[in-house]
């Protein structure tokens, strides 16, 4: 037997345990390229993790094996506790990733399989990548009904007890676009239940969960957030630190980050089985098409569209899916504390909130009311129109805000940079995937001051000279790529008119 010790590196999602080199119990020569995962016994259950050597004892002595943040954590031992050691097989799952990388269709049963040995960490980083990558190619409609079936049961499923509990999720790729940080207000003060689930950025600059924690906590305990449901019928909380949590689905998230793949079957998937656990009954669904968005046309959309109807049919939510103009941002702010201003801007209905962030934030606020079958159809945005002018929804918002944990706003990045127009005209586009690329460059989410402000969009006149947005940074470096990055491209084209 081996004693436990706590070695306080935090590496991420991925379990890692520390060997030493003459470590007694353990044959490192086992340890090769192909297998380096070790099995843990000693708690409830196994735990597996990737074997390091050491040949440090100040690290890790012999008769030790010293796990890291998350492994110690998930073991739930104290340091000390006698504990086993073995080398683990291959997860007996992975044969059917080999088969869906040739080609293959998968069974429900496999994707349970897969699903349940990814929930206790079996996969190491390179398969889970190998799976992520397998299902990119192509998925037919019943794997993605079976992936979120297998994803719905390793999630703490609640429910609230009521016939109607609402949310909405925006399949993402245009810049800024905090609509939910509008929308849900508004659905509570109708008298709505809205428990909203929000992701941080996978593949952009910032998620609805960056910018609302420029306001408040987003990371809840289950008790927190169900107090803040029950009193005020709805929440803002990240995904991942609620009731219906999945390690599975941090660990999926985690490398779509790091990858840069979101493919729309596995969007489907992971958002479908996010909102049943969390009890959402009915859902609203929004699918910007644009030139630089994640969807490109509307054949896609499209087809997303039925994608998403057939797997809420057979699961039996209720899915409405509407389709946005996705050819520019929306809003002005590009960032975490930026977005949040643009948001608080539109809830206290100031003259100079962003226009098309309110629009649209209303248009959906208007689909999700008219869920209520007591609410006359079309007449849903009029709702929400009123309750947004009357001051409602702001009011929701200080207590959805100070029920979660109030936060003071971090400044805007101190360095700046106005991004100038090289010609005189009408801004014909706006390349939103250049933006957030600067805006990530400039330090965007992890930086919540960093980011774009705009001051023109698509259709504006604009001379020669005149500021097309403003770049905001916190740091030198990240400040001087971002400057690189629009120097080569600033993302905008300038139709210029000419005088015959």
């Amino acid at each position: 037997m081996l004693r436990l010790k706590h070695l306080p590196i935090d590496t991420g999602k991925e379990n890692i345990v520390f060997i030493h080199q003459q470590c007694p119990e353990f044959h490192i020569d086992d340890i090769n390229m192909v297998s380096n995962r070790v099995e843990i016994h000693g708690g409830l259950q196994p735990l597996f993790a990737s074997v390091y050597v050491c040949k440090d004892i100040s690290l890790v002595k012999p008769d030790e094996i010293a796990l890291t943040d998350q492994a110690f954590r998930l073991i739930n031992m104290a340091e000390g506790s006698e504990v086993a050691i073995s080398l683990a097989p291959p997860p007996a799952s992975i044969e059917s990733v080999k088969r869906k990388i040739n080609g293959g269709i998968l069974s429900a049963k496999e994707y349970q399989s897969i699903i349940s040995d990814l929930a206790v960490y079996r996969y190491t980083p390179i398969e889970l990548a190998a799976f992520l990558v397998s299902n990119a190619g192509f998925m037919s409609p019943q794997e993605v009904l079976a992936m979120t079936e297998a994803l719905i049961e390793h999630r703490r499923s609640v429910n609230w007890g009521l016939d109607l509990v609402v949310d909405e999720h925006c399949i993402g790729g245009i810049p800024a676009n905090r609509t939910t940080m509008i929308v849900a207000p508004i659905a509570i003060a109708y008298g709505l239940c809205m428990p909203s689930t929000m992701t941080r950025g996978i593949t952009s600059c910032s998620g609805a969960a960056d910018a609302m924690e420029v306001l408040a906590d987003v990371e809840l305990s289950e008790d927190q957030t169900a107090k803040t449901i029950n009193q005020i019928g709805g929440c803002m909380v990240l995904d991942g630190q609620r009731l219906a949590m999945s390690a599975t689905e941090d660990l999926l998230l985690g490398l779509e980050r790091a990858l840069g793949i979101s493919t729309p079957q596995q969007i489907v998937a992971s958002i479908l089985s996010s909102k049943i656990a969390m009890g959402i009954t009915h859902l609203l669904i929004d699918i910007p098409v644009g030139k630089t968005a994640k969807v490109r046309s509307m054949n896609e959309a499209m087809s997303l569209r039925k994608l998403f109807e057939y797997v809420g049919d057979m699961l039996s939510i209720k899915i409405d899916v509407i389709v946005t103009d996705g050819s520019e941002p929306v809003g002005n702010g590009i960032g975490p504390i930026l977005e949040a201003r643009d948001v608080m801007k539109v809830l206290r209905c100031r003259e100079d909130a962003p226009q098309d962030l309110r629009e649209k934030a209303l248009f959906m606020a208007g689909k999700i009311l008219e869920f209520d079958p007591q609410l006359r159809g079309g007449q849903g945005y009029y709702k929400a129109r009123d309750i947004l002018d009357s001051g409602r929804a702001l009011e929701v918002m200080s207590q959805i805000v100070h029920m979660q944990g109030k936060k003071t706003p971090p400044a805007v990045g101190q360095l700046t940079r106005d991004i100038t127009a090289s010609s005189s005209g009408i801004i014909s586009e706006i390349d939103g995937q250049q933006l957030n690329r600067i805006a990530l460059t400039a330090g965007a989410p992890a930086d919540k001051g960093a980011g774009i402000d705009l001051f023109k969009k698509v259709g504006d006149s604009v001379e020669q000279g005149e500021i097309l947005y403003r770049i905001y940074a916190c740091k030198p470096t990240p400040f001087a790529f971002a400057n690189g990055l629009a120097e080569g491209d600033c993302g905008y084209k300038i139709m210029t008119s000419r005088v015959y």
